[in-house]
Order: structure tokens, then sequence, then C-alpha cells
């Protein structure tokens, strides 16, 4: 019975997990313009994996998405792709999970459920390593960038949604 109970309460944070993943993927706020040194703030330029906006200091914002896929930067393509397998890995991984259960009764025996179980644990892994590794690349882009004293574009910092992440990240690797 308790180790019923340890299978149900892993599978919820597994899918609150990949839950996160997926709703950190579309959102708006992953980098935002620094205003560091400014004493008025005319407009906030802030940009995700999809598109770059501009808000002024009226509230109205002014989006682009990318135009093409091959004039993005590689870091951008390449935390695209990361955060795309990380959630198609983690829809996997909660079906295998689902059906690894031994409340359920797809799956057939026990020792089949098992590997199941085994195999939905490893697609959890990579879908937490593939996160991992898409957010660390766009953070440290941002990092590099901030810091570097000879660029001279729109520097950016880190929103709330850096936090989400990480969250996200603990829980998708804790299981």
């Amino acid at each position: 019975m308790a180790s019923t109970a340890t299978e149900i309460i892993a599978f919820m944070v597994s899918v609150s997990g990949w839950v996160l993943v997926s709703s950190t993927l579309p959102t708006d706020y992953w980098r935002v313009s620094s205003i560091d040194g400014t004493v008025i703030t005319t407009a906030t330029y802030w940009a995700n994996l999809w598109k770059t906006c501009v808000t002024d200091s009226t509230g109205v914002s002014n989006c682009k998405d990318f135009p093409s896929m091959l004039a993005l930067d590689g870091y951008i393509q390449a935390c695209r792709g990361l955060m795309i397998a990380a959630v198609s890995l983690g829809f996997f991984g909660s079906v295998f999970a689902l059906f690894g259960m031994k409340c359920t009764k797809v799956g057939g025996s026990d020792k089949a459920k098992a590997k199941i179980a085994c195999l939905a644990g490893i697609i959890f892994i990579l879908s937490g390593l593939c996160s991992m590794t898409g957010c660390s690349l766009y953070a440290n882009k941002i990092t590099t960038e901030f810091f570097d004293p000879l660029y001279v574009e729109q520097k950016f910092s880190f929103n709330y949604i850096y936090e989400l992440k990480s969250c996200r990240l603990l829980i998708s690797l804790i299981n």
C-alpha cells in the first residue's frame, strides 16, 4: 500500500514538472531590457524564444515574430529545440509512468510494469536534462552579453521566469 502511494505521489510530481516545462516554453518574459542607471524609462524591451517586443510608457506593446528560423542566432535555435524535446519527452514519460504504475491494469505483469516505470524514469531524467541545458544556454548568453563591456547593443537581464524555470528544473530532476 505504501509503495502505491509513493508511486502516485511520484507520478503527480513528475506530471507537475512536465506541466511547468510546458508552461514556461510559450511565456513572454525570458529576457527583459536592463534599466540600470536610467532616470526615465520610456520603453521596455523584452523577448522570448518566438518574438521580440517593446512596451512603451503607456503600456502599449508592439511585438515582432522572429522572421525566419535560419536567420536566428544559434543559441535561440538550440534552446527552442531542447525545450521542445523536453516537453515531448515529458509527455511520453508521463504516459509510460502511468502504464508502469502498480495501481493500473494496463502494462502486463509486475516485471513488465517495473521495466516500463524504469523507462519512464529515464525519459524524465532526459527531459530534465534537455530543459536544464536549454535554459542554461539561454541564461549564459544573457549573462555574457550583460557583462561584456564591448557589447554595445541593448543589454538584457533575467525576469521572474528564470526562477520559475529553476523550480521546474528541480522538480523534473528530482523524479
